[in-house]
């Protein structure tokens, strides 16, 4: 009995070891651990403009998009979350009943119904358990909550919802990312817009955010002045101190021959670049002095273009890790994992209380065998 009394004392002690370890461990939160500790709303995340409309894919109507149409995206949007994209915009249409992402028209570029690209992502975040993702969906024919809902139930995806203290009035103090990873509450949606709500996961994107002006056509022409909701339009300190999340729209566009406005894809690495008149880099540094803040959110056309990633990084003052899909220039690393853990903690406070039970359990048996 003596003999066993070494090993009996040897196993709470490494359990407890081990509980310690993993209760500080660093591992990343959306590519960084130095992001865990920062709240939501103090950071800054790139965005993909129209993210389900993909170059050279076919859509819902069969037919084939090229660079020099209405696609926004060279990759879909798996792929662009992989890469470092942690906000995608889409738009909604009703197409005959059926809820789908349209590019301004269903007879244009249909990219199929809402609840299979939200399964994508569905899956994504299922892989990924150490990000944080935002949605904003374009209401484009008003549906209602019930029916978005719907379309979230259907790709088994609400679970991943956060849920705010209220959906009404303005949020001024979010939870940090590790807060929301920790809660599994890692899916922020914002529709725009959204009256009345009645589904507490999907948040009427004008409540919490102010947006600046898009179908810009010109490089010298972007601008960080509230834009939009109406009523702090032109009042950019009024959408400041109501406590509104600051987005960026980052996005040039050409007008085609179909009277219709679409990327400017001849000046994409200028738009995307980190300096230069028109660059990211440039309205992100004059939007963050205006704001006394960044922006949280900035939106592009072809992210993979330019210096996209390297802009958000410089921002949010990271060096990213666990980076996949890289394409050259854009600030992505090609060499590393899909993967954003380094090392997997506790996954809940009922885990670490049941490492410390076993712990417990042991040091009761040493005590009996010793007595």
């Amino acid at each position: 009995m003596l003999a066993i009394l070494p090993l009996l004392f040897a196993l709470p002690t490494a359990l407890w070891a081990s509980l310690i370890s993993r209760d500080n461990v660093t591992y990343a939160c959306n590519n960084s651990p130095d992001l865990c500790s920062r709240s939501y709303n103090n950071i800054t995340q790139l965005g993909a403009h129209d993210s389900p409309f993909v170059n050279g894919s076919s859509n819902a109507n069969g037919n084939s998009i090229s660079f020099t149409d209405a696609a926004n995206q060279n990759m879909n949007s798996t792929a662009q979350l992989t890469a470092g994209v942690r906000l995608l915009s889409a738009q909604v249409h009703n197409n005959n009943g059926a809820w789908h992402l349209c590019h301004t028209s269903c007879s244009l570029l249909d990219a199929g119904t809402l609840s299979a690209w939200l399964s994508g992502i569905k899956t994504w975040l299922d892989a990924n358990p150490h990000d944080v993702v935002t949605v904003l969906l374009v209401n484009s024919d008003n549906a209602a909550a019930s029916d978005l809902d719907a379309e979230f139930k259907a790709a088994n995806i609400t679970s991943y919802g956060y849920v705010p203290p209220s959906s009404a009035t303005v949020l001024q103090t979010w939870p940090t990312l590790q807060d929301m990873i920790a809660n599994s509450t890692r899916l922020v949606t914002f529709v725009a817009s959204l009256e009345p709500n009645t589904v507490p996961y999907l948040l009427d994107e004008f409540t919490f955010v102010f947006e600046t002006p898009y179908n810009v056509t010109s490089l010298s022409n972007f601008s960080c002045v509230a834009d939009r909701p109406p009523s702090v339009q032109g009042k950019t300190a009024n959408a400041l101190s109501s406590g509104r999340l600051p987005l960026m729209n980052h996005f040039l566009d050409s007008n085609s021959g179909l009277g219709i406005q679409i990327p400017d894809t001849g000046n994409i690495t200028t738009t995307n670049a980190q300096i230069g008149i028109g660059s990211l880099g440039n309205s992100t540094t004059a939007c963050a002095a205006a704001y006394g803040r960044p922006p949280a959110f900035v939106l592009v056309d072809y992210f993979d273009r330019g210096q996209t990633l390297a802009v958000v990084d410089g921002i949010n003052g990271i060096t990213p890790t666990g980076r996949g899909g890289a394409a050259a220039g854009s600030g992505m690393t090609t060499q590393m994992k899909n993967t954003s853990a380094r090392v997997t903690p506790p996954s809940n406070a009922a885990e670490a209380l049941a490492m410390s039970f076993v712990c417990l359990v042991g040091m009761l048996f040493f005590d009996i065998f010793w007595i």
